[in-house]
């Protein structure tokens, strides 16, 4: 077996070290930076207490990123960065902020408008701002992969941006900055790790460091998320639970993700689904649709993490779903044929390839009628 593994983002980790945000910067020489956020911590009060403690360092700040970043929101983005001359940007949020940072950051550098790239196949420049990346969720660990999730309305498109250049130079993960989110965000996002975990394990191109990490990541999530959920100010669960996300970042960054992930963008883009939640919608079908289709990886998985057998993981993921509040099926859309039937055309999404088994047209249109009927 022939494989590679990479991982340019250096790392920190701990209660606190949101702290050291300072000092960093001017180890990496920035000077005049901005802060990519959203309007929620801008209005908490957060924002202007890390512009404080970084001394006048990072005096810009771009708050207009809206739970799905769109094209015209990044380039806005790289617009303000571009005109104040900035040479460091922060990211400060959940996986939309570093979404919307991540390609800023290079397209600022450029004339482009990013919706010459998206879904596009066009070479994205390399050469970017320097970024730090600092998430407020334990979710989709955007901080330590070279990937940017954007949205062009107009076009009806929702897809992934890939790039070397989209790494960042530092993830600064504190999860004490975790504390505070809501128990519905909290099970959309562990199950985005959950998510992250399982699909990067069975993808085709799967690896040992890739996999060990996995399985590391989704027994946290299995043994966390729903403490984390029901006691928001546990800081041990917390922890943990962004340890999880965190190490399943660095799981799916190489492998990527697969079926559960192919299927959740047409779910957010179309019915306006939370990505995490709908990342679970399928992920416990795809378990069992893999393990009947003679994908022995998922049985180890399964084994790995304490179960007998593939189905008996998918049981205990739509157990933990059904008690988090999670939709289970897609019944409250009342879908047209037509919306019926976009859908499943929108899941034959790229990332459908790296499944291990084959995923026709006709197996979507199955899994979907049974969450319709």
């Amino acid at each position: 077996m022939n494989w590679e593994y990479v991982q340019p983002v250096r790392i920190i980790f701990g209660a606190g070290e949101i702290k050291k945000l300072a000092v960093e910067i001017r180890a990496l020489g920035g000077h005049k930076g901005i802060m990519i956020t959203s309007k929620g911590f801008l209005n908490r009060g957060l924002v202007a207490q890390v512009q404080h403690d970084c001394d006048g360092l990072v005096p810009l700040v771009y708050s207009q990123v809206s739970p799905n970043p769109t094209v015209g929101e990044c380039d806005a983005c790289a617009t303000m960065m571009r005109n104040n001359h900035c040479d460091f940007v922060v990211a400060l949020g959940g996986g939309s902020v570093m979404d919307c940072a991540k390609a800023a950051a290079t397209f600022c550098l450029t004339e482009n408008r990013s919706t010459e790239f998206l879904a596009t196949g066009k070479p994205i420049p390399q050469r970017h701002l320097p970024i730090i990346a600092v998430p407020t969720t334990a979710g989709t660990a955007s901080e330590v992969t070279s990937v940017s999730v954007l949205s062009d309305h107009a076009r009806q498109v929702k897809a992934p941006l890939s790039s070397f250049g989209f790494y960042p130079d530092l993830a600064l993960v504190d999860p004490v900055l975790t504390h505070t989110v809501p128990p519905y965000l909290t099970a959309c996002t562990g199950f985005d790790v959950l998510c992250h975990a399982t699909e990067s394990y069975w993808s085709k191109h799967h690896q040992p460091i890739c996999e060990t990490l996995s399985v590391r990541a989704a027994k946290l999530v299995m043994e966390n998320l729903e403490q984390a959920y029901n006691h928001g100010d546990d800081a041990v669960a917390r922890e943990r639970m962004a340890e999880a996300s965190l190490v399943a970042g660095l799981a799916f960054s190489l492998p990527k993700t697969t079926s559960s992930h192919a299927c959740s963008y047409p779910l957010t883009n179309s019915l306006g689904i939370p990505h995490g939640e709908a990342c679970a919608m399928t992920i416990s079908h795809f378990i069992r649709f893999n393990a009947e289709h003679g994908c022995q990886r998922i049985e180890h998985f399964a084994h790995a993490l304490g179960y007998t057998h593939a189905h008996e993981y998918a049981d205990e993921i739509d157990g933990m779903r059904e008690r988090m509040g999670m939709q289970m099926d897609l019944k409250a859309y009342h879908l047209t044929q037509q919306q019926f039937n976009d859908l499943v055309k929108a899941s034959q999404h790229p990332n459908l390839l790296n499944n291990p088994v084959e995923v026709t047209e006709c197996d979507l249109r199955e899994m979907y009628l049974k969450m319709v009927e």
